[in-house]
């Protein structure tokens, strides 16, 4: 079993600065995409920012120039920074992670979500 737990959320005035911390932990051989997540009220769930295990990145428009994902292989861990936060970043954010468990099955996975406001 693979456990993803963030770490990281809470309140910020617009333009202030986030920084959102996940670990996945339990049976794990490797992690491969790592990811971040996104659910705004009545809105679906979006894709934010992934990085494969080597390192590239692929962010949404709305957030390029703005949030750094990054990630540990060593440590399976995965960050968002996110700078010049703006109101309309305000959700829950999901850390996702793509790993073959101990016998090397391949599965996806989700954190529980932390949330993130975004307000004066």
């Amino acid at each position: 079993q693979v456990q993803l737990v963030e770490s990281g959320g809470g309140l910020v005035q617009p333009g202030g600065s986030l920084r959102l911390s996940c670990v996945a932990s339990g049976r794990i051989f490797s992690t491969k995409t790592m990811g971040w997540y996104r659910q705004a009220p009545g809105k679906q769930r979006e894709l934010v920012a992934v990085i494969a295990r080597g390192g590239i990145e692929n962010y949404v428009d709305s957030v390029k120039g703005r949030f750094t994902i990054s990630r540990d292989n060593a440590k399976s861990t995965v960050s968002l920074q996110m700078n010049s936060l703006r109101p309309e970043d305000t959700a829950v954010y999901y850390c996702n992670a793509v790993a073959l468990d101990q016998y090397l099955r391949e599965d996806t996975y989700w954190g529980q979500g932390t949330q993130v406001t975004v307000s004066s």
